[in-house]
C-alpha cells in the first residue's frame, strides 16, 4: 500500500482528530496535579457567621452561611489568578495596603507592655506645651453700643456702676444684645475666640470682685466683673494619665515604624535615574 493510499484511509483521519481533541482538552482543563486547594477552616467560617451578625443583628442561615463561604471562596480565587497575571505590580493602592500592614505589623512588634507612671511622667515632662491647661474664668459682663460716642460711652458705664453698687439687677443696664450676660469656668483661650485677645487678657489679671471697665471687644464695650479664676498650668499626671499614655503609645509607635524602616532602607542601593535635559 503506498503512501497515498494510506494517507485516504478513514481509520487514519479518525486517529490523527482524536489525538487533536486529546491535545486541545489537555491544554485547557487542568490535570488533577494542577489543582490548587482552597482551604475554608472552621475559624473563618466562624468569623464570616460573626460578621454577619454584627451587621445584621441576627445568625445567618445555613444558605446564607453557605453563600458567604462561597464569596470567600471567589474572593480567595480570583485573588491567587489576578496574582499569577501579575495585577498586583505597578498597582499603587496594592503598594500602600501592604505598606501599611507592614508598619502597622513594625508598630505593633513594640506594643507588648503598657507603659509605666514613671515613663508617662517623663513625657509629660518633655512635653508640656501638649498639656498645659488654659486659665479659667467665671464673669459677668454688661454690654454697652461700640458706635457711641467718647463721652456718652464714659456716661453710661458710669451709671451702670453706680446703679451695680446700689444693688440694680444687672439685666436692666446696658444695651440688650445676644451675648451671655454670664459665663462660668469658661477657658480664656475660648473667652479670646468670641470676645477677643484684648478682653481675654483684661480678664486674666483684673481683680475679683469688682467691677471694671469699659472693656473693649469685637461687640463693643463692656462693663466686666470677674467672680472667679482658676490659673492654667500643667496638670498632674493623675489628671491627664490618659491622655498622656495615648500620645506616649502613639510616639512609641511612630518610632518603632521609622527605625524599622532605617533597617530596611540600609538593604538597598537607590539608584535615582535623571534626564539631563539634553
Amino acid at each position: 500500500m503506498n503512501l497515498k493510499a494510506t494517507l485516504r484511509e478513514p481509520m487514519l483521519h479518525f486517529v490523527v482528530i482524536g489525538i487533536a481533541f486529546f491535545a486541545i482538552h489537555s491544554w485547557l482543563a487542568p490535570s488533577e496535579a494542577d489543582v490548587e486547594s482552597v482551604v475554608v477552616r472552621q475559624s473563618a467560617v466562624d468569623d464570616l457567621a460573626r460578621q454577619y451578625q454584627s451587621a445584621w443583628g441576627k445568625p445567618p442561615t445555613e444558605k446564607e452561611l453557605a453563600n458567604l463561604v462561597e464569596t470567600h471562596v471567589r474572593d480567595e480565587i480570583l485573588y491567587r489568578e489576578g496574582l499569577v497575571l501579575g495585577l498586583d505590580r505597578d498597582d499603587q493602592v496594592i503598594k500602600r495596603r501592604v505598606r501599611q500592614k507592614l508598619e502597622i505589623m513594625s508598630e505593633e512588634a513594640v506594643a507588648t507592655s503598657a507603659p509605666t507612671d514613671a515613663d508617662l511622667s517623663a513625657y509629660l515632662a518633655l512635653h508640656p506645651e501638649q498639656f498645659v491647661r488654659p486659665g479659667l474664668v467665671s464673669f459677668e459682663q454688661i454690654f454697652f453700643d461700640g458706635s457711641a460716642s467718647v463721652e456718652e460711652l464714659k456716661n453710661s458705664v458710669a451709671a451702670a456702676r453706680l446703679a451695680v453698687s446700689k444693688g440694680v439687677d444687672t439685666s436692666a443696664l446696658g444695651k440688650a444684645s445676644m451675648l451671655p450676660r454670664r459665663k462660668a469656668d469658661v477657658e480664656l483661650d475660648l473667652v479670646a475666640r468670641e470676645f477677643g485677645e484684648t478682653f481675654a487678657d483684661r480678664l486674666a489679671t483684673a481683680p475679683i470682685g469688682e467691677w471694671f471697665g469699659p472693656v473693649a471687644s469685637g461687640f463693643g464695650a463692656h462693663l466686666v466683673l470677674v467672680t472667679a479664676r482658676t490659673p492654667g498650668g500643667l496638670p498632674q499626671l493623675a489628671d491627664v494619665r490618659p491622655l498622656v499614655q495615648r500620645e506616649w503609645e502613639h510616639e512609641r509607635r511612630t518610632r518603632s515604624r521609622n527605625e524599622a524602616y532605617d533597617r530596611l532602607r540600609k538593604k538597598y542601593e537607590v539608584v535615582i535615574e535623571r534626564n539631563d535635559g539634553g
